[in-house]
């Protein structure tokens, strides 16, 4: 039987992204730590009820954004980490951090990219921008993670209809939805070829 893939979480507020990944089941993964930015965060409950290890690392207690990313990779090597998944992630991600899990950080963005996404495109800030665009679906993307927002080649997208006289709340929550299957559904698929890639 093989080890069983590591994961990291990276989150910044309420974590149900991780929850969803954590409550799948997911074949051949083990959760082995939450990583948020600031304290009080909701996904630190979440890993508390789920008995997933949290750590808050805040970015101001580091000289720089590279210190905080090179102490966060470490605490994720620590602990046998292999896959880095971002759940509500709101700090870009430094080019150090990603060389030390090259193609192994995954990222799920509420719309489908490359529309709606870049800078300051995260949360109601994006379903607001869908509705006032006049835009007739909507949806999530997954993606690897790479040195700009929101981009990185694309895994997998699921679309959601915008419907007449949607609010953002609404269209938010039929999008979470989406994201609630496809982010689990696609980390087994990556987990699944990093098994296979194994000596």
């Amino acid at each position: 039987m093989n080890k069983p893939i590591g994961i990291g979480v990276l989150a910044s507020g309420g974590g149900s992204n991780f929850e969803s990944l954590v409550k799948a089941g997911i074949p051949g993964a083990k959760f082995r730590f939450l990583v948020v930015n600031k304290p009080g965060v909701g996904a630190l409950d979440r890993a508390k009820r789920l008995g997933v290890e949290a750590l808050v690392i805040e970015p101001r207690a580091f000289a720089d954004r590279s210190a905080f990313y090179d102490a966060v990779a470490g605490e994720m090597e620590k602990r046998g980490v292999s896959l880095v998944c971002l759940a509500g992630f709101l700090l870009m991600i430094e080019p150090n951090f990603i060389r030390r899990f090259p193609g192994r950080i995954l990222n799920i963005h509420p719309a489908l990219l490359p529309k709606f996404g870049g800078k300051g495109m995260w949360g109601h800030h994006v379903h607001e921008a869908v509705l006032a665009a006049g835009e007739k679906e909507s949806g999530c993307t997954v993606h690897v993670v790479d040195e700009q927002f929101d981009h990185g080649p694309i895994l997998a997208q699921a679309q959601v209809p915008v419907l007449p006289g949607d609010t953002p709340d609404a269209l938010a929550a039929r999008v979470l939805e989406q994201e609630h299957t496809i982010y689990p559904e696609t980390v087994w698929k990556v987990i699944r070829k990093m098994g296979e890639s194994k000596p």
